[in-house]
């Protein structure tokens, strides 16, 4: 419980707006906008605005714990991504 505690604390209260914008990797953002635990606003779409290059892939319906509903498509497309540093973006993206 400390772990979860201090990683919540650690991600909630520190600002990684700078580090970000020095990202210079290829990344893929992957974020479901059916989640209510971390908003896409708020996470997903930020995060893919502030990294320099970085690619935002958005699964429908997809909840917070989309590593798990949606685990198949995931690996697909994480492997797609690393093999050439990009995967098939849908038109909401």
């Amino acid at each position: 419980p400390i772990a979860t505690l201090e990683c919540v604390r650690a991600f909630s209260a520190t600002d990684l707006r700078g580090i970000a914008k020095g990202i210079h990797l290829p990344i893929l953002v992957i974020h479901g906008d059916a989640d209510t635990i971390v908003p896409i606003e708020a996470s997903g779409k930020r995060a893919a605005e502030l990294i320099p290059n970085a690619q935002l892939k958005i699964y429908a319906n997809a909840p917070h714990g989309l590593f798990y509903t949606h685990r198949d498509t995931l690996n697909r497309d994480i492997a797609a991504f690393a093999s050439d540093g990009s995967i098939a973006l849908d038109a909401a993206a």
